[in-house]
């Protein structure tokens, strides 16, 4: 599991770039990686995944500003989501498609923690690889398809309903796109549970947020961050999940 845990931390580093870059709409690519605080580069030696934060006692080498504990977690979650998704999958394609996925959903969730927004430079081509890469996916194009309409028909209709009932946008665009984005590469039983259990925990965190920090029912909360958790938790428990579910609610 060495391997892909490195290669996880190697492609979380760039996940943190995009993190930073994209909500700015800046290139990815060009400039090389700099510090946040002066924008001075940032020599290749400091910029180790995880050990560098760590190495450089979270602050930069330039500068001595503070540097954000973001950095190493990106780095470890991604580099610990491709270990689990080696062991999931093996070194078959489901890896390197699901990988890619999982890296979308954490840039995602990091940026809209942050901004609220979910950039469509993600979601929108994540539909179309996600329908493409369906061919060669157990998912397959139909079930992509369907999972493509239902995700961004739903949360689209709840997101009308709302704004006809109270007049006010209560779910940004950004979460319609990325349900659909998760639908191309789940298919449409990804989209139920995943919609189920991100609204399962955004309503907890919700009641979290109004009981003990004293925010109101309209603090607003950013639900692309548990729909990314639906997502990844019907990608590994999708099956023990729905067969759960019928048991309970049928019975054996």
């Amino acid at each position: 599991m060495i391997l892909p845990f490195l290669f996880g931390a190697v492609v979380g580093s760039f996940l943190n770039v995009c993190i930073c870059r994209l909500p700015e709409g800046v290139s990815v690519v060009f400039p090389p990686s700099r510090c946040p605080a002066c924008g001075a580069n940032i020599p290749f030696y400091y910029n180790i995944p995880i050990l560098g934060w760590f190495i450089l006692r979270g602050r930069s080498a330039c500068c001595g500003a503070t540097l954000s504990f973001k950095y190493p977690l990106v780095e470890a979650v991604t580099a610990v989501f491709a270990v689990l998704l080696a062991v999931r999958f093996g070194v078959k394609v489901e890896l390197f498609v699901y990988f890619a996925f999982v890296s979308a959903l954490i840039v995602v969730t990091f940026i809209d923690l942050k901004h609220q927004i979910i950039p469509d430079v993600i979601s929108l081509p994540g539909i179309a690889v996600g329908l493409v890469l369906s061919w060669v996916m157990p998912v397959g194009i139909v079930d992509a398809l369907i999972g493509v309409l239902l995700g961004g028909g739903i949360l689209f209709g709840i997101a009308a309903a709302y704004l006809l009932l109270t007049g006010h946008d209560g779910m940004g665009g950004g979460d319609i796109k990325l349900l659909a984005m998760i639908g191309a590469f789940l298919g449409w039983k990804g989209v139920i549970v995943t919609l189920l259990l991100g609204s399962f925990l955004g309503a907890a965190t919700g009641v979290i947020f109004m009981v003990f920090a004293g925010k109101g029912s309209k603090f607003p909360i950013p639900f692309g961050p548990f729909l990314a958790a639906g997502a990844l938790a019907y990608l590994f428990f999708g099956d023990e999940l729905i067969n759960w579910y019928i048991i309970k609610a049928v019975g054996p």
